[in-house]
């Protein structure tokens, strides 16, 4: 059987995290439609529940990625490519944060869409650049 390492430890919470935050915010767009029609609170009252799992999930994913540049600090400065694809993966991280916190107050339709939106598009833009470095 092959060891399990810290650095296992490390990518497996990063994983995890981002499969509740990026998976999770899937799930619930396809979701939305049927929550619709069960009642007009109730896309609300799922958004909220999936909140209290969702932030906790970023919290981790932000600090098991600042634990992985730690941790990848010889790689980082040795290659300007994996610095600059590293930077747009954070820079991807921050937005989808921003816009899943502006869609959390948002008030109209129009606001909870554009930002939903949003969140996803980024998150995934983020998971991929991940997927990039890790190849990488």
């Amino acid at each position: 059987m092959l060891r399990f390492t810290l650095a296992d430890l490390r990518l497996y919470l990063h994983v995890l995290a981002a499969t509740v935050w990026v998976g999770g915010q899937i799930a619930l767009a396809g979701l939305v439609p049927a929550l619709r029609r069960a009642g007009t609170d109730i896309p609300k009252v799922a958004a909220q529940a999936f909140g209290r799992v969702a932030w906790p999930a970023f919290g981790v994913l932000v600090l098991t990625g600042m634990w992985n540049i730690a941790a990848d600090h010889d790689e980082i400065h040795d290659s300007s490519a994996f610095r600059n694809t590293l930077i747009v993966k954070l820079v991807l991280v921050v937005l989808s944060g921003v816009a899943a916190y502006a869609h959390a107050r948002a008030k109209s339709r129009r606001g909870l869409a554009v930002w939903g939106a949003a969140t996803g598009l980024f998150a995934l833009a983020a998971l991929l650049f991940g997927v990039i470095l890790g190849n990488g």
